[in-house]
């Protein structure tokens, strides 16, 4: 049975965060790939129990080639059942590999920091969510045809949605590590300058106050995300997979 998650990133120096530590703590090896720096996907999920595609500065309406090949690649989980997740510019890809639209907001806003969110009937159902998350984008997504809206916000209105049980997309980082957030807010310092951002001191102290609302958000949707494989005769489940 495959025990590789295959995580997609889009600079050299990007990591997994959270998200590839807890993936590794339930006993999953991690595949980086970059296509950005010419590295494959595969053309099967045979040996990997899921994937994650990860943010980046880039907009999924770019017309790099990366951006176009990991926008098709994402039908292969789609098609196999295999349980794929996409964060923020992931998620924005999936909205467009379904037939959908990323714009950005109409007033030129953008969520930089902490903002509110609000799980829809349907997110209720699924599990309990965070009342506030860490956001980074500047650009927004509608709802596709055959999607489920699971997470609702003010400023950009769709933040999580669900297609089918194994494939999700959400706009907020819950794999930021404090590391990161010191890295991005220096290396991203001009985002934090446009309407709707919030500054470097409020995410530091916005971290105090979420943050565990958040790791723990991140664990119950793992297991949650892993469970949904519906390749059911050959994923892994958590129980075996766990240390």
């Amino acid at each position: 049975m495959p025990q590789q998650i295959l995580i997609v990133l889009h600079q050299e120096q990007s990591t997994p965060g959270r998200i590839g530590q807890a993936l590794q703590r339930r006993g999953y090896d991690l595949d980086i790939r970059r296509p950005a720096l010419g590295d494959d996907l595969p053309e099967t999920m045979e040996r990997h129990a899921g994937a994650v595609i990860f943010g980046g500065p880039m907009s999924a309406n770019d017309p790099d080639e990366f951006i176009r090949r990991e926008i098709d690649w994402i039908n292969v989980p789609l098609k196999e059942g295999a349980p794929f997740l996409g964060v923020c510019l992931g998620a924005q890809q999936l909205v467009k590999t379904l037939g959908g639209s990323v714009t950005p907001h109409p007033q030129g806003c953008a969520e930089v920091g902490y903002y509110p969110i609000r799980p829809t009937a349907a997110g209720n159902r699924l599990m309990r969510w965070p009342e506030v998350v860490y956001q980074w984008h500047r650009e927004g997504f509608d709802v596709p045809d055959g999607a489920e809206l699971l997470v609702e916000g003010d400023m950009f209105a769709n933040q999580a949605f669900r297609v089918g049980p194994c494939a999700f997309g959400v706009q907020f980082h819950a794999e930021l590590t404090l590391a990161m957030m010191h890295r991005w807010t220096v290396y991203g310092a001009a985002r934090m300058d446009m309407p709707g951002a919030q500054g470097r001191r409020d995410h530091f102290e916005g971290r105090s106050v979420h943050d565990p609302e958040i790791r723990r958000w991140l664990e119950d949707f793992l297991d949650l995300w892993i469970a949904a494989d519906a390749r059911q005769d050959r994923a892994p489940r958590h129980a075996e997979a766990a240390e």
